[in-house]
C-alpha cells in the first residue's frame, strides 16, 4: 500500500474507534452505572467527555498549524487510550466520569487533526473522497456498536467495552502518527508577523460557560437554572465568539456561513436522532434493539449522500449541494413527527427518517471539503478545530434544550408527546436556518 493509502487508512481507522467508543458507551452506561452506583453521575459521564473534547479541538488545531498533526496526534492517542484504561479498571463512578474526560480529550483531538492530515497529505483531487471516508468513520459504528457492546457486556462484562478496544486503539495510533511524520512541514511565517494568540484559555471558558448551562436546564428549580444558564452563557459566549470565525451568527459569506450550516444541522440531526429511540421506548413500547433499528436507516443514507456528494464535487456548487441536502434535513424531521402517536408504524418512522440521513450525508461532505480547501495550509488546524466545535456544540446544545423539554414531561408539567413534537419542531427550524444560511455559503 502506498504510503498516502497508509495515511489514509490510518485516519480512517482512528475516527472509527473513536466513533465506536462514543456509540457504545451509551450502551453500556446503565449498567456501569447498576454496577457502581453514583445514579446522579450520569449525564456527568456524558458531558466530562463533551466538555474535554471542546479544549482538545482547539489545543490539537493549533498544535497541528505550529509543527504539524503527528505529535499532538500522538498525546491525543495517549489520552485515549489511558482514559479507556482508567474507565475500564474505574471502582467508582467518580473515577469512570474522570476516564471519560480524558477519552473526550483524545477524541476532540482525533476530528480536528484527521481534517489536517488529509488536507496536507492528499492531492486537490482526492480530498473530497477522503472527507467522505473520515465521515463515514463517524456513522458506520453507529450500526455495530450498540449490538457489539450490548454482547460484549452481557458475556464478558462492561469493563471489556473499554479494555477490548486498548490494543486497536495502541496498533491504529501507531500508524496513524508513523504516517502523519512525513507530511510536509507548515511554512514559516514571514519575518515581522506575529503568531495568532493561543486561544485554549479561551476553549476553557467556553467549556466552563457551556457546563454550567448544561447543568442548570434540566434543573427542577428556577433558582438554580437560572443562575447557572445566564452565568453560563455571560462566561461562554463571548468566548464562543472569539473561537468561531468572525461573522458566523450572521452566517457570513464563506467559511462563517459553512460553521453556522454545521451547527445548525448538528443541532437538527441530532434533535430527532436522539429522541425518536425515547418515542419508540415510551409510546410504542419497542425493544432496546427495534429502538436502535428505528433510527439505522438515517446511518446507512448518510454514507449513501457522502457517496453521491464526493462524486458530485467539482460539478455542482457547494452552496446547492449544502442548500439541497438541509432541505431534505428538514424535510425528514418534520415525517418522522408522526411517531408520537402509537398508531404510526415504525417502520414508517424509520423510511421518513432515512430521508433525513440522504440530507445529512450530502451536505455534511460538502461543508468540510469547501471549509478545508478554502484554507491556507498555516491556518488549516484552527478551521478543522471550527468544524469539529460546531459540530460538538450542537450535539451538546440539542441534547441540553431536548433534555430540559423531556424533563417538563417526566415532571407533569406537559405530556411527553408534547415535548417530543416540541423538540422535532426545534430541530426542523434549524434545518430551515441551514437552507438560508447555505446561500450565503460562496
Amino acid at each position: 500500500m502506498s504510503r498516502r493509502g497508509l495515511l489514509g487508512a490510518g485516519l480512517f481507522l482512528a475516527v472509527t474507534i473513536a466513533a465506536f467508543e462514543s456509540t457504545a458507551v451509551i450502551t453500556a452506561l446503565p449498567t456501569i452505572v447498576d454496577d457502581l452506583g453514583g445514579r446522579s453521575l450520569y449525564g456527568a459521564t456524558l458531558a466530562a467527555n463533551f466538555l474535554a473534547n471542546l479544549v482538545a479541538i482547539v489545543a490539537a488545531g493549533e498544535a497541528a498549524d505550529r509543527r504539524g498533526p503527528a505529535r499532538p496526534f500522538a498525546i491525543c492517542a495517549v489520552l485515549f487510550v489511558t482514559g479507556l484504561l482508567v474507565t475500564g479498571v474505574a471502582p467508582s463512578m467518580i473515577v469512570v466520569v474522570a476516564g471519560r474526560a480524558l477519552q473526550g480529550g483524545g477524541i476532540g483531538g482525533f476530528g480536528a487533526l484527521a481534517y489536517v492530515g488529509v488536507r496536507r497529505g492528499f492531492p486537490d483531487d482526492g480530498q473530497a473522497r477522503m472527507y467522505a471516508v473520515l465521515s463515514a468513520g463517524w456513522v458506520l459504528p453507529s450500526l455495530a456498536a450498540p449490538f457489539l457492546a450490548g454482547t460484549i457486556v452481557d458475556r464478558f462484562g462492561w469493563r471489556w467495552v473499554f479494555l477490548a478496544m486498548v490494543p486497536p486503539a495502541v496498533i491504529v495510533s501507531g500508524l496513524a502518527v508513523s504516517q502523519l511524520r512525513h507530511l510536509p512541514l507548515v511554512e514559516p511565517r514571514p519575518d515581522g508577523e506575529p503568531r495568532p494568540a493561543s486561544l485554549v484559555p479561551t476553549s476553557a471558558r467556553l467549556t466552563v460557560g457551556a457546563g454550567m448551562v448544561l447543568g442548570g436546564l434540566p434543573s427542577a428549580h428556577w433558582y438554580v437554572a437560572g443562575p447557572l444558564v445566564i452565568g453560563g452563557l455571560v462566561v461562554g459566549v463571548p468566548a464562543l465568539q472569539r473561537l468561531l470565525p468572525n461573522g458566523w451568527h450572521r452566517a457570513a459569506r464563506g467559511v462563517p456561513a459553512v460553521i453556522a450550516c454545521r451547527l445548525a444541522v448538528t443541532f437538527a440531526f441530532n434533535g430527532v436522532d436522539s429522541f425518536v429511540p425515547l418515542a419508540a421506548d415510551r409510546i410504542h413500547h419497542a425493544t432496546a434493539t427495534v429502538q436502535g433499528a428505528t433510527i439505522m436507516g438515517s446511518s446507512l443514507t448518510w454514507s449513501l449522500g457522502q457517496i453521491v456528494a464526493a462524486r458530485l464535487h467539482g460539478r455542482v456548487a457547494p452552496h446547492r449541494m449544502i442548500g439541497v441536502g438541509s432541505m431534505l434535513l428538514g424535510l425528514g424531521g418534520a415525517l418522522v413527527i408522526p411517531v408520537v402517536s402509537a398508531s404510526t408504524p415504525l417502520w414508517v418512522t424509520f423510511l421518513c427518517w432515512a430521508v433525513g440521513g440522504l440530507g445529512m450525508g450530502l451536505l455534511f461532505n460538502s461543508t468540510t471539503t469547501f471549509a478545508m480547501t478554502s484554507t491556507d495550509e498555516r491556518t488549516a488546524g484552527r478551521v478543522s478545530g471550527q468544524i469539529s466545535m460546531a459540530d460538538s456544540l450542537g450535539y451538546a446544545t440539542v441534547g441540553g434544550i431536548g433534555g430540559a423539554i423531556v424533563a417538563l414531561s417526566e415532571r407533569g408539567t406537559i405530556a411527553l408527546t408534547t415535548a417530543l413534537v416540541i423538540t422535532f419542531a426545534i430541530s426542523v427550524a434549524a434545518a430551515a436556518v441551514a437552507v438560508v444560511a447555505s446561500r450565503r455559503v460562496v
